[in-house]
């Protein structure tokens, strides 16, 4: 039993250690160094928030809430473990985090860090009504459509692989991606807030086996919504139909007035989420 005891009392006295001395160095460097600490902390939040990366820190969440369960209650198998697995993990992170971490020092370098922090409401009317207008268009002259609206969850690895546009919604820019011959029409429009963030971009194809007219574009649309909680609204080259999705689900064949009262209906709950 001494061991046992030993090893709870050691993890007890390096927590009171680090108390002690928090209380010892009172100060406002003190202030200052927990602040910076908070806002790093933060900020590593909000950035991973908009990958999917997001659902990896979660596990190794997890994994440390396991590690340290472990070591007070002294799982010695179990500590062996994840005494391993965290070795492999310290190689791991950076090739699996390789991407994250580049553009996350990119924006550092950019000093744009502060101005990404704040979030505000926004009024999608506007952006709705471009897209219906821009829908419409596609619909009645049959030319295939792509568009993703983003929400909540982050897009970046499409919006990376696409051709950057960074321009406000308008039904004519929207028609002049989408025209037959423009250098950009294959792929996806992704669309964040009121503005067209890339064009051109590649989405993961849903395994789903879908039957009728439905094609690659609708396989794609519903492959991002399998993954995120984008939505996608397509339209059909072949018979101009417009189909919405939306959590892994299609909808097809829907009217103008029913896209726009599901659009307006999503994206409303999106902005009370935020």
């Amino acid at each position: 039993m001494e061991p046992y005891t030993g090893r709870i009392l050691g993890a007890a006295t390096q927590t009171n250690y680090f108390l002690e001395n928090l209380r010892q160095n009172s100060s406002p460097l003190l202030v200052l160094d927990i602040l910076i600490v908070a806002v790093f902390f933060y900020w590593i939040y909000v950035f991973l928030k908009e990958t999917r990366a997001m659902r990896i820190l979660y596990g190794l969440f997890f994994l440390l809430i396991l590690m340290a369960l472990g070591r007070l209650l002294n799982l010695v198998l179990l500590n062996w473990i994840l005494k391993s697995l965290m070795t492999l993990l310290v190689v791991a992170i950076p090739v699996v985090f390789q991407p994250e971490l580049r553009a996350a020092l990119e924006k550092l370098g950019r000093a744009k860090l502060l101005g990404e922090l704040s979030f505000s409401k926004k009024d999608y009317s506007q952006v709705i009504s471009e897209l219906l207008t821009a829908v419409h268009l596609f619909s009645k002259q049959k030319i295939g459509a792509l568009i993703v609206l983003k929400r909540n969850d982050g897009l970046k690895e499409y919006i990376n692989n696409g051709i950057e546009v960074d321009a406000t919604v308008s039904a004519e820019l929207l028609s002049s991606i989408f025209f037959p011959k423009s250098p950009l029409h294959d792929g996806a429009v992704v669309i964040s807030g009121d503005k067209i963030v890339s064009a051109s971009s590649v989405l993961p194809v849903s395994q789903v086996a879908l039957g009728g007219n439905l094609g690659t574009r609708h396989k794609a649309a519903l492959g991002v919504t399998e993954d995120s909680d984008a939505l996608v609204i397509v339209v059909s080259e072949e018979t101009g139909n417009i189909s919405l999705a939306n959590c892994g689900r299609l909808e097809t064949k829907i009217s103008e007035e029913r896209l726009k009262n599901r659009l307006t209906a999503l994206m409303r709950q999106n902005t009370k989420d935020k």
